[in-house]
């Protein structure tokens, strides 16, 4: 089972770009073997190998706030809580429902746009 934070339940379907080798090849597996998600605040399974991964998001100054921001809204949107099991394939069934939400909210200032299929 994987453990990711909030975005990450929703960007994942998306991410196509490319990034740093070792977050590549770790995002890379685990989009391969992900059946399952455990929702969890914080570095997930998908930060641990960013390299703006430092126990927060460093990525700005302002980075690990919008990023918890995100997650929250994620959540929400999703109807999920941290803790909440819940399978990959249940995740994916969701998205067409909530995209156009999360576009709004989310994508507009994004600085992976170029990286996304959105």
């Amino acid at each position: 089972m994987h453990r990711l934070r909030g975005h990450h339940l929703i960007c994942l379907h998306f991410f196509t770009g490319s990034y740093d080798k070792k977050f590549q090849e770790n995002l890379k597996r685990v989009l391969e073997e992900i059946s399952e998600v455990e929702v969890i605040e914080g570095v997930d399974d998908v930060c641990r190998a960013c390299p703006y991964n430092k126990g927060f998001c460093s990525y700005s100054p302002l980075a690990e706030e919008e990023v918890r921001r995100l997650d929250e809204f994620a959540l929400k949107i999703l109807r999920l809580n941290v803790r909440s099991r819940i399978k990959w394939s249940e995740l994916k069934a969701k998205i067409p429902e909530l995209i156009e939400e999360w576009k709004s909210f989310a994508c507009k200032k994004c600085d992976w746009r170029g990286d996304c299929g959105v």
